[in-house]
């Protein structure tokens, strides 16, 4: 065990479930900023995992779609070790970065393609990575207007007939896009990519409207209010007050507790 760790008063427990993450490794922060490191290790990996109910290998997916969300790549590439130390398979990794383009634009995401290859090559993990998308350009917008009212239900029909004429093709977009060539891909489970979805906005903040349709999305594929709790509440460190409680504000508008 570290003895800079011990010296700072981190937490048995913190330290721990730090080096669950990245076994051997000590930031820099130790040395040249050690209070900030004790506060922030005690409460990011003692304190607040008292209420995880994601699990670590979930949590820590999820903290790493939230880096894409506030675009911090330093902290995103410290989360892409620890998702790969947590049992986490390079396509989970990359289907995040994936799923995340139609939600934050391909302006943002391509760095961090560039930064998941790097240290993809440097673990000597093949690359390109086994296809996973599951619709073509015959059948695209189909699957992707089925796996919408899937999880949305008669809210897309109501779109598709309040749509002006001239914006018509925004919702054709979203099907076929948003939906037939990202959300219908293999490799994470629909669960996953809607909770990853709902980190990605709540992370980027401004979107409430967005939070709100996915916080009932995320309901209708099973992320009930319990685990969105949990996940926003995991994220605080990563994301900070306002954000979490602006998206704490539309869970409670959508799904108040009993």
């Amino acid at each position: 065990m570290s003895k800079n760790k011990k010296k700072i008063n981190i937490t048995s427990q913190a330290i721990i479930n730090y080096e669950e993450l990245w076994p051997g490794y000590e930031s820099d922060m130790l040395q040249t900023d050690p209070e900030l490191a004790e506060i922030v290790a005690n409460f990011a990996f003692d304190e607040i995992l008292e209420h995880d109910k994601l699990g670590t290998k979930k949590r820590v997916l999820m903290i790493l779609a939230s880096t894409l969300g506030t675009n911090s790549p330093t902290e995103f590439k410290h989360f892409v070790h620890a998702a790969l130390n947590t049992d986490t398979q390079p396509a989970e990794i990359k289907e995040i970065l994936y799923q995340a383009v139609p939600y934050l634009g391909i302006s943002k995401i391509i760095e961090y393609i560039y930064i998941t290859n790097t240290i993809f090559e440097e673990l000597e993990i093949p690359l390109p990575l086994e296809k996973r998308a599951e619709t073509v350009s015959e059948n695209r917008f189909e699957k992707g207007l089925a796996l919408q009212k899937k999880i949305f239900g008669a809210t897309i029909e109501k779109m598709y007939e309040n749509s002006p004429a001239d914006l018509l093709h925004i919702q054709r977009f979203l099907s076929s896009n948003c939906f037939g060539d990202f959300v219908s891909r293999g490799g994470l489970d629909l669960k996953t990519r809607e909770m990853a979805t709902f980190t990605f906005l709540l992370a980027m903040g401004g979107t409430e409207n967005q939070m709100k349709g996915h916080i009932l999305g995320n309901v209708e594929v099973g992320n009930d209010r319990a685990v969105l709790i949990s996940l926003i509440t995991q994220l605080i460190p990563y994301i900070g007050y306002p954000r979490a409680l602006n998206a704490i504000s539309c869970l409670n508008e959508i799904l108040p507790p009993k």
